[in-house]
């Protein structure tokens, strides 16, 4: 007699009853820049370690973990123009190699620093730094801050004026955001680079430095803000909102917002000095009792109300003289000690001509200058080298790797574990089958699978099916397949689920209304892979924390294999199988065709999951030499554990699965 036949028995669609319960709020639940959002609020504790994990977040999402090598910024100032008691000049320097931050320096003229230094993004005016409108005038602020005493340096956004030259607003798609290179992080690490520069000038002291702009320069400022403590003061105009998160593609970075909006990122900024100045014309006009009481919330926890203020403009969407002379007030008070607001009333201005403005107006471009693609080549050849320099070479350089980055894949993936609930069992002949639903909202149907003799060390494998766990059941004979009936005869309960959006829960109340296509989806909203991958991870939480067990392991099929290998490394699980399915795992077209998760190719894709597992027992098969695991290998035998570690180029076959998990 077979060990299958052993483990005959009827087991007809055990989902029966389950399939109308499931009510996953991912499945028709997405949000986007205009969702309604309600701060939830936070004791100090809670603050504390959300604060710490939203940098770090916002960071992986902006493809800034690793941290990039600050090179050299080969700054050029030049084109200087003499007024009566301030200066303008051109500039330009390198963000990234090859890569230029554009913009104007203006400074004091007759006064002996050092002076507050002030980075200035401009925001989505049609003129970009030159506008100079009612609404808004660029040049004139910074006019006004040079003449009351701070050095204050406007940038480009990326594309627009001078930058335009080189790179379009429109940078940045879907290959990119592997590697999480987007419009949004190009502009943030302009930011960090334009405090760099600022900390260069002998006339600007480096312990004041501030940052303000509107609208998209909002975003822009409480960004950088959130990221670079080297802001001291902060002013976004018009932008922090409960209900409208930015509207362009530069303020919707891949991951960002997916379970928070602008409101934690701006309140990122205490217990420093932070003004938010609010139009009554634009989104923004609920700032006074929604928006600024949630981070004012914040500041309380720090004893610094007294460090956070509003001020709303009667006006349609603005950075106008009123809003300005509010900006200069703040700035004043804490930058230049001066309480006395009327001192900081703006004074007429004259704006130069633009060719005298303009950085290549004249001008070439530098020979080395990078286009859009050789900017994205440049960028990922720079990743890989920073990942090679931290391939774990021993047991010490592994656990850093694991701090590092495991934790950037943990954020990339977005992983998080809810509750679990469990209802009634269904008999079969020698085993027992439980159909119930793991999770609160975010529900899967999971199919719990014991033999009715237990073994005398207990222990559980989970095995993920791309098309769901009544795979694990042959649907002609009703019977377990062939690797969970070893299993069972090993005395080995197996546990199935329903990944998102498959099995049962592909169909779940008929509400799958999530169209992935909408614009910034990602910047909301989870992947379908990243849910399942979540999924997964919360299937393992619930065999650890509800089922009494010695030894968890995990088996991914087909295609779940790749799902499984990114999941294994943040679960205790001591044997993992892995079917590579013949991915290909150098190509980003297979990335986007089968993971396409945000920054998942810039914190190691396979290889720092890989990583994750070591030493722990790992079987990858079906590598069709398209899956590359020559770095995992290298790994295992640097941290003397290469016998844990099996590769196989073909399919293994269940049985053997089913022997090599339970030797």
């Amino acid at each position: 007699m077979t060990n299958t036949d052993q483990h005959r028995g009827e087991l007809v669609d055990p989902f029966t009853g389950v399939s109308q319960m499931v009510n996953d709020t991912r499945v028709y639940q997405t949000r986007d820049v205009h969702t309604l959002y309600t701060f939830p609020g936070y004791t100090k504790a809670e603050w504390m370690t959300q604060a710490a994990e939203l940098r770090e977040h916002i960071l992986v999402s902006n493809g800034l973990t690793p941290m990039p090598e600050k090179t050299p910024l080969n700054a050029h100032i030049f084109g200087r123009i003499e007024r009566e008691d301030y200066t303008v000049e051109k500039v330009y320097f390198e963000a990234y190699p090859g890569f230029f931050t554009t913009g104007n320096l203006y400074r004091p003229k007759g006064v002996k620093g050092p002076f507050p230094g002030i980075v200035s993004p401009h925001g989505h005016w049609s003129r970009g730094r030159l506008e100079n409108s009612e609404a808004g005038s660029v040049p004139g602020r910074c006019i006004n801050f040079a003449k009351q005493g701070y050095v204050i340096f406007s940038f480009d956004m990326v594309g627009r004026c001078d930058s335009g030259e080189q790179i379009d607003h429109a940078y940045g798609g879907e290959r990119e955001a592997l590697w999480g290179l987007s419009l949004m992080a190009l502009q943030l690490w302009n930011g960090v680079r334009a405090v760099d520069f600022l900390e260069t000038l002998s006339d600007v002291d480096a312990d004041r430095i501030g940052c303000t702009g509107a609208s998209g320069g909002g975003t822009q400022t409480f960004m950088l803000t959130a990221v670079d403590d080297r802001i001291k003061v902060s002013a976004p105009v018009n932008m922090i909102s409960a209900h409208m998160q930015g509207g362009c593609l530069c303020e919707n970075a891949p991951n960002l917002r997916l379970d928070i909006s602008n409101i934690e990122i701006g309140a990122l900024m205490a217990p420093k000095p932070l003004l938010l100045v609010s139009a009554t014309g634009d989104w923004t006009k609920d700032t006074p009792k929604v928006e600024y009481p949630a981070i004012r919330s914040i500041y309380a926890h720090f004893d610094a109300e007294a460090k956070i203020h509003e001020v709303q403009i009667d006006a349609e969407h603005n950075y106008n003289k009123d809003s300005r002379e509010a900006v200069y007030a703040w700035f004043g008070k804490w930058f230049l000690g001066e309480e006395d607001t009327t001192k900081f009333k703006e004074v007429p201005f004259e704006v130069e001509r633009d060719q005298a403005l303009l950085v290549f107006h004249n001008r070439e471009l530098p020979e080395h200058a990078l286009d859009a693609d050789g900017l994205t080549c440049s960028r990922i050849e720079s990743a890989e080298e920073q990942l090679a320099a931290r391939k774990p070479t021993n047991a010490a350089s592994l656990d850093q790797f694991r701090k590092e980055m495991g934790d950037a894949l943990r954020r990339s993936l977005a992983i998080r574990i809810p509750d679990s609930t469990r209802p009634n069992p269904v008999e079969g002949p020698d085993f027992t089958a439980q159909p119930f639903l793991i999770g609160g909202n975010d529900q899967l149907p999971a199919l719990f699978l014991t033999p009715k003799t237990e073994a005398e060390n207990s222990s559980a494998t989970l095995i993920v099916h791309p098309q769901g766990a009544m795979n694990l059941i042959n649907p002609e004979t009703g019977q377990p397949t062939r690797l969970v009936a070893d299993l069972l005869i090993a005395g080995e309960s197996v546990l199935g689920v329903d990944l998102f959006l498959t099995g049962v829960h592909s169909s779940a109340d008929g509400k799958v209304i999530r169209d992935d296509s909408l614009r910034y989806f990602t910047t909301y909203n989870r992947t379908d892979a990243a849910l399942r991958i979540q999924d997964i991870l919360t299937a393992l939480a619930y065999l650890k924390s509800q089922v009494s067990v010695s030894t968890l392991n995990l088996i991914g099929l087909g295609e779940a294999g790749l799902w499984c290998l990114l999941a294994a490394g943040f679960a205790d699980v001591a044997r993992t199988v892995v079917d590579a399915n013949r991915f290909d795992s150098d190509s980003d077209a297979a990335y986007l065709h089968t993971v396409p998760i945000p920054s998942i190719r810039r914190v190691g894709d396979f290889r720092t999951a890989g990583t994750l597992v070591a030493p722990r027992h790992l079987l990858i098969h079906n590598t069709d030499n398209a899956f590359r695991t020559d770095w995992i290998a290298d790994v295992y035998q640097a941290v003397g554990a290469a016998d844990r570690l099996k590769v196989e180029p073909k399919a293994v076959s269940e049985e053997d699965i089913a022997a090599w998990l339970l030797r």
